[in-house]
């Protein structure tokens, strides 16, 4: 097994001790964009999301990573950046995603959470209902999914 993989195996395990190898490891590879995610996912995971955000914008930055760690970076960075108050990054990082992975119903949920954090509620609620009538398997939102999605987008109209 690989220092790579062995850190990922502690990561997946909460340790504190696959934090600090990766830092390691990305200190030796700083062009690895691998290492860098898993850097930066350590770090979220164990609740330092300050230290997180450059291990992931280093991610970003790199080639290398697969569209699946590619989506998991657009979802941490996005994420960390509205835990850190950083709304508009976040934004903009949520976006940037969105348009790389247009239908994904996790970088939706966060981007309407940030959206709700600069004061955007009908774009929130609205982006929430949508995902919610795309991705629910509750029979009665099923029943009116075209009503909720037709609503999502007409929140404030009233006849």
């Amino acid at each position: 097994m690989s220092e790579t993989q062995e850190a990922v195996r502690l990561r997946e395990q909460g340790t504190d001790e696959a934090r600090l190898r990766l830092i390691e490891l990305a200190e030796r590879h700083p062009g690895n964009a691998v290492i860098a995610y898993q850097t930066a996912w350590a770090h979220d995971s164990l609740g330092f999301e300050a230290e997180a955000a450059p291990y992931y914008e280093r991610a970003l930055a790199t080639e290398g990573l697969s569209t699946q760690d590619r989506h998991g970076v657009f979802v941490g960075l996005g994420s960390t950046y509205r835990v850190l108050g950083r709304y508009e990054e976040s934004l903009k990082t949520l976006r940037r995603g969105l348009d790389e992975f247009p239908d994904d119903a996790a970088l939706r949920t966060f981007l309407a959470m940030a959206l709700y954090n600069v004061g955007e509620a009908r774009e929130a609620a609205g982006t929430l209902l949508k995902v919610l009538a795309a991705t629910s398997t509750d029979t009665g939102v099923q029943r009116y999914r075209r009503a909720v999605e037709y609503y999502a987008d007409h929140l404030d109209d009233v006849e």
